[in-house]
């Protein structure tokens, strides 16, 4: 694919991966749309982006995620690719008295049901246009779940098997193609709490993405989750042995 002079929108934009990625897409000339629920951190961001849109919205907002394709449609009608990257995720133990529930639900519907509102109701602008994309940003954890992060592995599973629905669906009917990023940790505020500062930098990860847009590499898997893929396949007891070493 060439991902050169398109418009693209990137969800979680204001740090981390997102920025990274809204960062070496303005680099190859694309029009950069970037969200996030800071309006404060989105102005940062977006002084760092020449060019660049900045439209806060927290997507786990009906209305506000109602509010923002409008905006999308009325001013960037040919919006060319989606980035699925915001996120939410808790690190804690599964044991009494952890609020599971509460932190699974924020994690669901931040990482898993805003990414399936948001792509359906943008399907429309995004078949419009002669090539197009949508990235969901998974996680190593889609292959063998963290303890360290129960939940968010669990939420990032779901979202590995829609993102494979997905794509298997849009293929028959468009000529939208559907990718999933998958980078092992990454060192940013994100990550801090479960050991984010051992991670890979943010760039590293949106270079693969580059790479593996223009290969038409629908499964990118970033550094080590490469490596834990395969072995996941050969073994994968001893692959969750491994991520929970």
């Amino acid at each position: 694919m060439d991902i050169s002079n398109k418009t693209v929108l990137v969800t979680g934009g204001g740090s981390g991966i997102g920025l990274a990625i809204a960062k070496l897409l303005i680099e190859k000339g694309n029009r950069v749309i970037i969200t996030g629920r800071s309006e404060a951190r989105l102005q940062q961001a977006a002084a760092q982006l020449p060019g660049a849109a900045a439209i806060a919205c927290d997507v786990t907002d009906e209305a506000a995620v109602t509010k923002l394709v409008q905006q999308v449609q009325a001013a960037f009608g040919e919006l060319s690719v989606l980035i699925n990257n915001a996120g939410q995720a808790s690190a804690y133990q599964l044991a009494a008295g952890a609020d599971a529930f509460a932190k699974a639900e924020t994690e669901i519907s931040t990482n898993y049901l805003a990414v399936v509102r948001l792509t359906e109701q943008l399907l429309p602008v995004l078949s419009q246009q002669p090539e197009a994309a949508i990235v969901n940003v998974s996680s190593i954890v889609a292959f063998a779940p963290s303890v360290a992060v129960p939940t968010y592995s669990a939420s990032k599973a779901a979202l590995h098997s829609y993102t494979q629905a997905l794509r298997h669906t849009l293929a028959k009917t468009t000529d939208i193609r559907v990718f999933e990023l998958m980078p092992p940790l990454v060192n940013t505020d994100f990550s801090q709490d479960i050991g984010g500062e051992n991670g890979i930098p943010p760039l590293e990860v949106a270079e693969a993405l580059i790479a593996g847009l223009a290969e038409e590499e629908y499964e990118i898997h970033v550094g080590q989750t490469a490596q834990f893929y395969q072995f996941h396949h050969s073994s994968p007891a001893e692959a969750f042995a491994m991520m929970n070493a």
